[in-house]
């Protein structure tokens, strides 16, 4: 990556107004989540969740710049195909991914 992209990547992520999104709960974690509601935690309701996040479009590019993610976030596919990564950059926020 050179300067500039990492200059205006930086930039991106500090716009004023807007703020990076934590959604990188782990499996075990987000379990814990939706049991509190009563939601059993399956692949398919954990994608549902998500997609039902960042398809919020109005607050998405209100409000976030970023968004981290969960490995098993960031390969997941929306119940129409579309990578969730997409929904995120169609926002215009940053995807990222939380490194341990």
């Amino acid at each position: 990556m050179n300067k500039d992209v990492l200059v205006r990547t930086a930039r991106a992520m500090v716009a004023p107004g807007k703020g990076i999104l934590a959604a990188d709960e782990s499996a075990g974690t987000i379990a814990k989540r939706f049991a509190a509601i009563g939601v059993d935690s399956t692949q398919v309701t954990r994608r549902d969740y998500r997609q039902f996040l960042f398809r919020a479009e109005e607050a998405m590019n209100r409000y976030i710049s970023g968004v981290i993610l969960f490995d098993e976030t960031i390969r997941q596919t929306a119940s129409d195909g579309t990578p969730v990564v997409k929904y995120i950059e169609a926002a215009g926020a940053i995807p990222g991914i939380k490194v341990a």
